[in-house]
């Protein structure tokens, strides 16, 4: 399978509900990006979390999930499962986000998402980042929500193991869980992996794109 590979990706913009989002969704492709580009400018919004010790787990595992980056790193305390309700906030946030940075590249969460929270970023995020290259990670839980993605981001087996190992040592208070454990993350992967002939993978819904293929 053929890759498009986009040039001068310098800075990306992150957008997560909960804290362990980004890094359940796209901890193995924000590895593969900064550890290809040193330097990269990432800057991550999380809208719940904060002033709990749930916040100090996402600090530190987003600084592990992109070594070597330029990274910032907002925690809010809207309340989990009320975002509908908290819409204004919502809203505000993003257009905050999207007022100190102009990213090449935006991961955020799939508008077909089941949980209330993510659906209602994901509406959001266009309406702050209308130009900008979007990627939708997917996030598995109980609701039985996972799509049919259509972009995908192979990871060598080293990426893909350090992506479980650090999601279980960062966010320990996820560990009582059900579903919170290597073998579902690891699956996941290879289930997608399996769709793009790799070992593993993330896969992603796609926003608008537009290709040049005059250049």
């Amino acid at each position: 399978m053929r890759a498009l590979r986009p040039d001068g990706l310098t800075a990306v913009a992150l957008l997560g509900a909960h804290c362990d989002d980004l890094a359940i969704g796209a901890g193995g492709t924000l590895l593969t990006l900064c550890q290809a580009r040193p330097g990269l400018q990432v800057d991550a919004l999380v809208l719940s979390g904060g002033g709990t010790d749930r916040e100090a787990e996402e600090h530190a595992a987003l600084q592990a999930f992109c070594p070597g980056a330029s990274l910032k790193v907002t925690v809010l305390d809207l309340p989990d499962g009320r975002f509908p309700a908290n819409w204004e906030r919502v809203k505000a946030a993003v257009e905050d986000l999207r007022s100190r940075t102009d990213p090449d590249l935006v991961l955020a969460p799939w508008v077909h998402d089941a949980h209330q929270d993510h659906r209602t970023l994901a509406e959001v995020v266009p309406t702050a980042f209308r130009d900008h290259w979007t990627l939708r990670y997917e996030i598995i839980k109980w609701e039985g929500d996972l799509g049919t993605p259509t972009v995908y981001q192979p990871l060598p087996d080293g990426v893909a193991e350090a992506k479980v190992e650090m999601l279980l040592r960062y966010y320990s208070s996820q560990r009582g869980r059900d579903w919170f454990d290597a073998e579902t993350f690891l699956g996941l992967a290879r289930v997608r992996g399996v769709q793009c002939r790799a070992r593993y993978a993330e896969a992603f819904h796609v926003d608008k794109t537009i290709i040049g293929l005059e250049a």
